[in-house]
């Protein structure tokens, strides 16, 4: 009797406990699943890397069912592309591009990283040669990475690796798909034919519609005032302007040696450079501490060390040294991972940066004083029948006479002759203060001195 009472509760605990995973079952089956929408509709470059990683990241805190790329784009950066091309790669997520027009260069890298590929009618993709700002291709050296990197992407994807070769490449001859002496280019229906679309879609609802999900919600990334602020001072354009303040206001600090407008430009613009930079982890604390030991030498030269020699040369390869390693991505000291390309991207900005910044020292500043139409140069007349007289007459005068300095001459400064400052430019680099000077002649309305020697007469 009790043994039949056991086997009775023993098949309603086991009926209860199916009936419970049946409806758990057609619960799971009824609730939505979630898809995560991406819109990638300009140019691939860092802003596009840093919000691709936290629509990842969202992806994977949310646990979507499906990551959707939606691609309009003519390309961009090589090394950009390659870390997004990476963590399509790696995700555990399945990912689909939907091309609702152009999949250009860069653009096609991303688009043969993703699990499935689908165009609207009138698309393409392809045309990868890597090409600098001017459009003129890139010498070899780059398009090998580039034909190795499409190469390698469409082969973990099962796609033709020599069709992915031939979008880079022109001297890649495919019977029936591509004559030589032609980047490769695809339109909808050439994609489809070659294995690289897998079908003709008008939107995302029908991208959706081709994974069998009928109960769906769609979630894009949401980005907040800071993010759009950060994405800005990422760009590659702004990383320019900034570090061609840092360098100017560096400069004109070096020639008027204190704490003015030059130093409080520099800083600000050191502040906007390394921040989101360091906010996103691509600056590590050991760069942002060479390019400030760069900045403490060069300090030093100013205030402390007599000339410009070993001091101020050590302090602007550190400050250069600290831009650059700022814009790789690498772990402390593992450089393993930063691709060639990265490197020479971080290279070329700040060498351009620098270069612009000296361009604006040596012909902007000129022009800029002397023009009338931005009201920095005098206009007005001041004859000498209305009581003026030209201070060069005055300044003659001093030719050959003895002074002292009266602040250190870098080379400009002031000397004090007779109780009454002038201001002076010396012919040496260095000139200390208080020592004793020759006043040796006088231009743009500055005297010109030499240091006193005993056996000058």
């Amino acid at each position: 009797m009790e043994f039949s009472k056991s086997l009775t509760m023993t098949r309603l605990l086991i009926g209860l406990l199916l009936f419970l995973s049946t409806f758990d079952l057609f619960s799971q089956s009824q609730s939505p699943k979630l898809v995560y929408v991406f819109e990638i509709d300009e140019e691939i470059a860092p802003p596009v890397v840093r919000r691709m990683g936290k629509a990842f990241e969202q992806a994977k805190n949310l646990k979507a069912d499906l990551i959707i790329i939606q691609m309009n784009t003519y390309g961009g950066l090589v090394v950009s592309a390659d870390t997004i091309r990476t963590r399509l790669l790696k995700s555990n997520i399945p990912t689909a591009v939907f091309i609702d027009n152009n999949a250009a260069s860069a653009g096609a890298l991303i688009s043969i990283a993703c699990d499935s590929i689908y165009m609207v009618s009138g698309a393409n993709i392809g045309a990868a040669t890597v090409v600098n700002q001017n459009a003129e291709a890139m010498p070899d050296k780059y398009q090998s990475y580039m034909r190795a990197t499409m190469r390698a992407t469409a082969e973990a994807k099962h796609r033709n690796p020599r069709i992915a070769e031939a979008m880079v490449d022109p001297d890649i001859y495919i019977p029936t798909v591509i004559d030589s002496g032609k980047v490769l280019t695809f339109t909808t229906s050439e994609a489809i034919k070659n294995g690289f679309c897998e079908a003709q879609l008008n939107s995302v609802e029908e991208v959706i519609a081709r994974f069998g999900l009928s109960s769906y919600r769609i979630q894009y990334l949401e980005l907040n005032a800071i993010d759009s602020v950060i994405d800005f001072l990422i760009s590659p354009y702004i990383h320019s302007l900034l570090i061609m303040l840092i360098i100017g206001g560096i400069y004109f600090e070096l020639q008027t040696p204190g704490f003015g407008f030059p130093s409080v430009v520099a800083i600000t613009a050191a502040v906007l450079y390394f921040t989101p930079l360091y906010l996103e982890g691509v600056a590590e604390n050991w760069e942002l501490l060479v390019f400030a030991l760069g900045i403490g030498l060069l300090l030093l030269e100013v205030f402390v060390v007599p000339g410009f020699g070993i001091t101020g040369m050590s302090g602007i390869v550190l400050v250069i040294l600290g831009l650059t390693l700022s814009l790789l991505n690498n772990v402390a000291f593992d450089f393993s991972q930063v691709s060639f390309n990265a490197m020479m991207e971080a290279v070329f900005i700040v060498i351009i940066a620098i270069f612009g910044a000296m361009l604006i020292i040596y012909f902007g500043i000129t022009k800029m004083l002397s023009s009338r139409k931005l009201g920095l140069a005098l206009t007005s007349e001041i004859a000498s029948n209305q009581g003026f007289t030209s201070a060069n007459m005055n300044l003659s005068s001093l030719i050959n006479e003895h002074a002292r300095t009266a602040s250190i001459l870098r080379p400009s400064g002031k000397i004090e002759y007779q109780s009454r400052l002038y201001d002076a430019v010396a012919r040496e680099s260095f000139i200390e203060r208080g020592e004793e000077i020759l006043i040796v002649g006088y231009i743009n309305n500055q005297l010109v001195v030499t240091k006193f020697k005993q056996n000058e007469n």
